[in-house]
């Protein structure tokens, strides 16, 4: 409405036209209000329902991922270096040196006098660790045939282990390749190229690829009995990570006992895999995390891996931190924790009477009442598997955690984050039968060098007696 328009209006219908205006003015403000405070419930709402960022503490992620922070440039900086007072280390000194090396003045420097047959007295003694041409040494076999004189048969001389006439390289060289290839995940290229740099052997990647193939198949015989070792074992915790095989997702599973670690890559995450494992085998204790399949693994008893519940837990206490029942049931399972690891160092009776009030407090935190979603759902978890939380209180062979797992399969991880992807199946399954095979070794004191060697014949080097 114009200027003009408002000139040519009465008193009365200027007030009428004021209060309608205002009408609409008060109506508009109510449901601004309105507005606002539906938006400060709703953005409350979301405040509430909000997860904490996830870090290593409250979930599986490793902490190579976590975000830190940067420190402040004003920070006290610490001395690098040993403590004061340190006591000083310096490296032994071997009893049988390889080589010695006799320093002794043959002639007077004052006045040229002659001191060949002048006794010494030793003054001091130093020790240089080095490393000899580690260049590959190439040893030519020549076998002959011999006619004998007096009936007139030929005879042939057998070659002696590790000489043999098919032989291109010898077991230490292919040894060697396949702890590059296993133990370092050095791709083909590189291993090709360190080789040659480092030993002086020109290989190609189908020369190393047919050493890894041996070494694959004799590895894949020896997971066989790693397999029926895992089926004899009374306690067995599995675990199991993603790798990619041939542009799929697979698995890589881990059997882990005190005796023998066996690997194995499949194609699914499903119970048919321990199925497949097992057999008809019922181990006595089966230890693993909540997962599916391995609850359904054939056992008479489970114990639930408490460092995961450890780390769910702080999820809860993340996102509200005021959460008691967490916070009570992880200090709970870190002090059952505590007491496995101090069993040997307190009588029979009083371990069996901290088991007790231990068992006693799991009872009386999972009949209380919650609230909050995330802590009920753990708390119905706990209150399914309460036979499977405190077992390792009761037997001295299993672990409250499955850490060995976990540890079992960090070279699996890191192979997969180097090499990519296994580009057959056949090499998935090559690369698990020598995973068993190193890490069975390796329980047992074997150095995975000395495991991967036994794989192959006897060394080439040195030679046999009477060659």
């Amino acid at each position: 409405m114009t200027q003009d328009e408002l000139a040519q209006l009465s008193r009365e219908e200027l007030i009428n036209l004021v209060l309608a205006e205002h009408g609409q003015l008060e109506a508009m403000q109510a449901a601004f209000a309105q507005l606002k405070a539906d938006y400060e419930a709703l953005e409350m709402k979301l405040e509430k329902s909000k997860k904490p960022p996830t870090n290593s503490s409250n979930s599986s992620q490793p902490p190579s991922r976590d975000w830190k922070p940067s420190q402040p440039k004003d920070r006290r900086k610490h001395r690098h270096g040993p403590p004061q007072g340190h006591a000083k280390h310096e490296r032994k000194y071997v009893a049988e040196a390889d080589h010695i090396v006799n320093l002794k003045t043959e002639e007077c420097t004052n006045c040229h006098a002659d001191l060949h047959g002048v006794t010494g007295q030793l003054v001091n003694v130093n020790q240089i660790t080095e490393l000899p041409d580690p260049k590959a040494e190439v040893i030519e076999v020549r076998q002959y045939e011999v006619d004998c004189p007096h009936c007139g048969q030929p005879q042939i001389e057998p070659p002696p282990e590790g000489l043999e006439m098919d032989r291109t390289f010898g077991a230490r060289l292919e040894a060697t390749v396949v702890y590059y290839r296993q133990e370092q995940h050095i791709s083909y290229e590189r291993t090709e190229a360190t080789l040659r740099n480092l030993h002086g052997v020109e290989i190609s990647p189908g020369g190393i690829d047919r050493i890894m193939q041996r070494a694959g198949q004799e590895a894949i015989r020896e997971a066989k009995k790693i397999e029926k070792e895992i089926r004899r074992s009374a306690v067995i915790n599995s675990d199991e990570t993603g790798c990619r095989v041939d542009s799929g997702n697979w698995w890589q599973w881990v059997f882990h006992t005190l005796d023998a670690v066996l690997h194995v890559i499949r194609d699914n995450r499903s119970e048919d895999v321990i199925r497949e494992v097992m057999g008809e085998y019922t181990a006595e204790v089966w230890g693993s995390d909540c997962l599916t399949s391995q609850l359904k693994a054939p056992a008479r008893a489970r114990q639930l891996c408490l460092s995961h519940q450890i780390r769910n837990l702080q999820a809860v206490i993340d996102r509200a931190p005021p959460a008691f029942w967490a916070q009570a049931m992880q200090k709970l399972f870190r002090y059952a924790i505590h007491i496995h690891n101090q069993r040997n160092q307190v009588s029979c009776e009083a371990f069996q009477a901290k088991v007790k009030c231990i068992e006693h407090h799991c009872d009386w935190l999972l009949q209380q009442p919650l609230t909050d979603p995330d802590a009920s759902r753990l708390q119905r978890r706990y209150q399914k598997h309460r036979l499977s939380l405190f077992v390792f209180l009761y037997r001295r062979d299993v672990s409250p955690t499955n850490n060995v797992c976990e540890r079992a399969l960090r070279p699996a991880v890191i192979h997969r984050k180097v090499i990519g992807c296994f580009r057959s199946r056949w090499g998935a399954h090559a690369y698990a039968a020598l995973a068993s095979v190193i890490d069975t070794a390796e329980l047992n004191g074997i150095h995975a060098f000395a495991a991967i060697q036994s794989l192959f014949a006897q060394p080439s080097l040195p030679l046999p007696l009477g060659v």
